[in-house]
């Protein structure tokens, strides 16, 4: 057990909480000394460990699948430990819902007030500029984003701004020399609030994931912030995103491989601004319905009271 983990056990006992909910793979040795202790313990399962790892770049490939099996396999014996299982996907609910028979899905989905704040900003006002706000890396399709910002028409004054805590991790010194990096400003880290104020002030939201195991049903939290800010995203042509966005008529959908095709839907919804101003409407609209937190926490809330075994209003 590492000393961090030692640690955060060692506040979890001294804490005697009733209940422990967590969602670190790592902590999932403190999560079965909790059980042992006759706890209850919710692992939270954000993301499917074992298909991330067949993409972890700092891995030997050689060594990746060994990895991944030995992950999946400590990860399942663990789970059925635990006093019931959070899933954020449909995908990692079937994984886990034949490992143990309280397996909950709970979407990862936004609190719309925690976006859409501040007055609304007209259209024609905003800059000609999209964003992307997150883990800045490879497989993310950074560099794709900055080639596509170099394909666009010299006549478009078009701006990337992206947001996240470090731009060099993950081998992206070459990222200077693309065409296109001088469309691009990087932000840094940025707080709810200024994300908030970067979505009124630009016109579409990038979500250009690689298709890689993870990633191609995985629901990532940027689809429904942008939706919830009301502008169109940009995404990856995966078959879950396709029946998110497509269903909600909120963006477009590209091959994240191909920096052409992203600019050419980076030129459309610049050009565009009465259809992209209409994507936008319709997927706020989606998450004031449907794709909010509201519509979630309950689940949450009677997953407690029943590990709890306290009455659950409804």
């Amino acid at each position: 057990m590492t000393r961090t983990v030692w640690s955060m056990y060692r506040e979890a006992i001294r804490q005697d909480a009733d209940l422990y909910h967590f969602h670190d793979p790592e902590l999932i040795l403190a999560g079965l000394l909790l059980r042992a202790r006759g706890k209850r313990v919710i692992y939270d399962v954000h993301e499917d460990v074992p298909k991330d790892i067949l993409s972890k770049h700092y891995l030997p490939e050689w060594s990746r699948q060994a990895v991944s099996w030995a992950a999946r396999a400590i990860e399942n014996a663990a789970c059925k430990r635990f006093s019931a299982l959070v899933v954020v996907t449909p995908a990692i609910k079937r994984r886990f819902q034949s490992l143990h028979k309280r397996t909950v899905m709970i979407r990862n989905f936004p609190i719309p007030d925690e976006i859409a704040v501040g007055p609304e900003v007209p259209w024609e006002s905003r800059e000609m500029a999209v964003a992307y706000v997150g883990g800045i890396t490879g497989l993310r399709g950074i560099r794709e984003m900055v080639q596509a910002m170099g394909l666009l028409p010299e006549s478009l004054p078009a701006l990337l701004k992206i947001a996240g805590s470090s731009l060099y991790e993950d081998n992206l010194d070459d990222l200077p020399k693309l065409n296109g990096w001088n469309r691009t400003h990087h932000l840094g880290y940025l707080d709810r609030t200024e994300i908030a104020k970067l979505f009124r002030s630009v016109r579409a939201g990038l979500v250009l994931f690689h298709p890689a195991p993870n990633h191609m049903e995985a629901m990532p939290m940027k689809l429904f912030e942008y939706m919830a800010a009301g502008i169109p995203i940009i995404a990856s042509d995966f078959p879950a995103w396709r029946e998110l966005i497509g269903g909600a008529g909120c963006g477009l959908l590209v091959d994240p491989l191909r920096p052409q095709a992203i600019a050419a839907a980076i030129e459309y919804v610049l050009t565009h601004p009465a259809e992209a101003a209409e994507m936008g409407r319709r997927g706020q609209a989606a998450v004031q319905e449907a794709y909010n937190w509201d519509s979630q926490a309950q689940k949450l809330i009677r997953l407690y009271c029943e590990l709890l075994e306290l009455p659950c209003a409804e």
